[in-house]
């Protein structure tokens, strides 16, 4: 009986994969496929949870992930035996760890497309030997430090295998988190940004070939000659992979165009693949995730084959799958078994020889090779990030018996102590010089004493559907008679994430700083701004397409930097909502209308937020059929005063007719409309200057057929708004965020969305029916704005004479 239990006590029945259901008695906790689909979601919601909660902070998710491991694993949560036996029983197990390895296989596959070979030949030799000292340096310490281990709390384990894992373990760099706290810093165009990428690049291959060393030393054959065979065996398949798979994906790129969709059977043989070279390095004893990973440095990058791929894998793979990895890690991590003065003393010298060995490496070969001091220290401390690598290292190294449950929680701890402290010592050390302010550039503001100079517009959008609209409006203003003409910065704002896309995108267009320009070749742009680039071959507007990948929180910043560097005179964005079918508003992401609010804020020029309600229709206008109907409400002021130097340069062009409507209160209830303080623009000195622009307005227009000079008389808010609702054909209205007067003052009561200010405010309104685009527009105020392009390189004046 003893020998029975004994037996089912180590080899529990395996699970049976669905239930009944509990209505017949069963429990679904008792069967694999309710179990991991549980297992699945605890994780999940524990590492987004975490994740969030660490996001001021400005952690990278994996740091979020190895600590949503750890709680649920036996240091946390696991202390609970009820829990643990529930939720992940050791018969589970398996399961799970299929799972998890599954998603660790496409996941390193993602990392492999994250490499580019080109760019790692192509490093300088001060990235090359930053690269090798912060590798040589760590791994050397390592043994150092694995010789106190062995003799403390790791007797018996086998000596070489386990002093090449320590070696590895000090000596990585994670690459992909890398890229991710550069970009989150917006350091990836700086100096120090290229430095820690090339050599974090040269590292993270030189991590793989010792790992490949390391796991062919661990084998449980003690044989040297079966060591060896493994090693011969795992660079015959990285020399085969070489010579036959990128002609094959070669072949498959270029039957995958800009713009279509990828045939299935190439992205199904790409999956096989990565499945089949898995297959191949696993049976030769090298980890599955081995050849996974050469497939996925192997992929042609260029094209969007590369980028097809990561769309298509990398949302399921690093949403559901991977998270597995790090709770099967935190199952393993048991923080209670490092006990005693000896075992925390051992933590401490551990994570200082992996902190000393990488930073102290970094900073001594970057001050030789002449990098300011602060600088150096960064780069120590960005060389220092540990990840997903680190993990995969001490995982195997603890299913091969090298590694101990005591050393395998001290070396887990060292990584997510090393990967936190990254991102807040980088910040406190390395704050880049403030970039001296340009010289003033002349024109700011679309209102303007000469008329024939060049206007420039920056003008952002989120998607595709954003798009039909600008072009016609950018069309519209191009403004015929101007001798200069129109010169348009098209910026694509993408959203900087977690995911594997975002970082692709980053690579792609690393090396012509923040924002990227879209240069090079036709197949490198991506298909939205190929419309403008189509626009503008049609058309004798200058444009010049860029995309701005970053966080939302300091979206502004690019976008005012932008501006500032290109010497725009205008910022035109998409307003928050888009229109639905039954033409209401819908908000699209209310994180956008934090965009806009800090652009207005920050601006160093005029701001424009367009309300899109299909300006023109769903396509581009051909300049010979455009003929729309452009309204201007003015109430006097500053922005009102743009608002109307911009009618008037639309005016211009031969398919639109401008209606300016001036709105004046009756001279008997002057100050009876509203008992609202009335602002600087409302004072005698701003009417009078709106006094001479509408003078000097008049006078231009004289001979002007194509607009129509209006003056409305109202008593009070609801004639200004009867007055609004009268106006007939229109498909545009250009109205200013803060306009003066106390007709406007009175209209502010129903301002609903304050960036659109209270004329805006109320064309947007459900009980306003228009089908007309609003244009909200926001003068430049001579106020010197904040300089938020501190961590940007400075674009050269020279670049804007240059073709795209």
């Amino acid at each position: 009986m003893a020998s029975n239990g004994s037996a089912g006590l180590t080899c529990p029945p395996p699970m049976k994969a669905t239930s009944n259901g509990v209505f017949q008695g069963d429990d679904p906790l008792h069967f694999a496929l309710p179990l991991a689909i549980l297992q699945i979601c605890i994780v999940v919601a524990v590492t987004r949870g975490l994740a969030y909660l660490l996001r001021p902070l400005r952690q990278p998710r994996v740091v979020a992930e190895i600590i949503g491991g750890v709680l649920l694993g036996p240091s946390a949560l696991g202390r609970n035996k009820t829990y643990l036996q529930a939720i992940f029983p050791p018969k589970s197990i398996t399961v799970l760890d299929t799972l998890a390895n599954l998603g660790l296989l496409f996941f390193l596959f993602l990392a492999g497309l994250e490499i580019d070979p080109k760019a790692i030949r192509q490093t300088g030799k001060k990235a090359l030997a930053i690269a090798v000292v912060g590798i040589s340096l760590p791994f050397a310490l390592g043994i150092g430090s694995s010789f106190v281990l062995r003799a403390t709390i790791s007797k018996g384990v086998d000596f070489t295998a386990f002093l090449v894992f320590m070696g590895v373990a000090l000596s990585i760099t994670a690459f992909p988190v890398l890229a991710r706290i550069l970009a989150e810093m917006k350091l990836l165009t700086t100096e120090i940004g290229r430095l820690a990428m090339s050599a974090a690049a040269v590292n993270d291959v030189a991590a793989w070939v010792l790992l490949a060393l390391a796991i062919a030393l661990s084998g449980s054959n003690q044989s040297p000659l079966i060591s060896l065979w493994v090693l011969l065996s795992g660079f015959v398949f990285v020399i085969c992979a070489i010579l036959v798979v990128p002609p094959i994906f070669k072949w498959m790129a270029q039957r995958c165009h800009e713009g279509e969709p990828i045939d299935e059977i190439y992205v199904c043989a790409t999956l096989t693949a990565v499945l089949a070279a898995g297959f191949i390095t696993d049976t030769i004893g090298i980890h599955a995730m081995f050849g996974a990973f050469v497939i996925g440095v192997l992929v042609p990058k260029e094209g969007p084959f590369a980028g097809s791929l990561v769309e298509k894998v990398e949302d399921l793979v690093s949403g559901l799958f991977l998270p597995l990895y790090f709770v099967s890690s935190g199952l393993k991590t048991n923080v209670a078994t490092i006990q005693g003065v000896q075992s925390w003393g051992l933590l401490v010298l551990v994570i200082f020889t992996a902190c000393f060995g990488k930073i102290f490496g970094t900073v001594m070969v970057s001050l030789l090779c002449k990098v300011p001091v602060r600088e150096a220290l960064a780069l120590g401390f960005l060389m220092n990030t540990k990840g997903l690598v680190e993990l995969i290292v001490l995982n195997i190294g603890k299913d091969r018996k090298v590694l101990n449950d005591q050393t395998f929680a001290i070396m887990v701890l060292m990584a997510l102590f090393t990967t936190f402290i990254t991102t807040p010592l980088v910040t406190a050390v390395y704050k880049p010089a403030k970039r001296a302010r340009m010289a003033d550039y002349k024109y700011k503001t679309i209102e303007r004493k000469n008329t024939n100079s060049q206007l420039r517009i920056l003008s952002c959008f989120h998607s595709a559907r954003n798009i039909p609209s600008i072009i016609n409006l950018l069309e519209a203003s191009r403004g015929t008679k101007k001798r200069e003409g129109l010169c348009v910065y098209a910026m694509h704002l993408k959203e900087l994430s977690e995911r594997s896309s975002a970082i692709l995108m980053v690579h792609k267009a690393r090396r012509n700083g923040l924002p990227f320009w879209n240069k090079g070749q036709r197949s490198n742009s991506d298909n939205v701004v190929v419309a403008f680039e189509a626009y503008q071959q049609l058309s004798r507007v200058s444009i010049r397409p860029m995309t701005e990948i970053s966080s939302v929180s300091n979206m502004h910043e690019d976008i005012c930097a932008t501006a500032e560097s290109k010497r725009a005179a205008i910022i035109i964005l998409p307003f928050h909502k888009h229109q639905r079918l039954d033409g209401t508003l819908e908000t699209t992401r209310n994180d956008f209308r934090g965009v806009n609010k800090r652009v207005l804020e920050h601006a160093p020029c005029s701001v424009g937020i367009l309300v899109d309600r299909g300006l023109g229709g769903a396509t581009h206008i051909a300049a010979s059929n455009v003929s729309y109907f452009i309204t201007v409400l003015y109430f006097g002021g500053r922005d009102d005063r743009e608002a109307l130097a911009y009618g008037a340069r639309m005016a211009e062009h031969p398919g639109i007719r401008l209606v300016v409507i001036r709105f004046l209160v009756e001279p008997e209830i002057v100050g009876e409309i509203s008992t609202i303080n009335i602002d600087h623009n409302s004072g005698s000195k701003v009417g009078s200057v709106d006094e001479e622009f509408l003078a000097e307005f008049k006078h231009t227009i004289a001979k002007d057929n194509s607009i129509t000079y209006e003056e409305k008389v109202v008593g009070n808010e609801a004639q200004t708004v009867g007055v609004i609702r009268e106006i007939g054909r229109c498909n545009l209205f250009l109205v200013g965020r803060s306009p003066g007067g106390e007709v406007a003052l009175a209209l502010n009561r129903r301002s609903e969305c304050p960036e659109l200010g209270p004329v805006g405010s109320l064309l947007i309104s459900p009980d306003f029916s228009t089908q007309a685009s609003v244009l909200v527009v926001q003068q430049y105020n001579g106020q010197v704005p904040l300089n938020l392009a501190s961590e940007m390189e400075e674009v050269s004046p020279d670049n804007d004479t240059e073709s795209t």
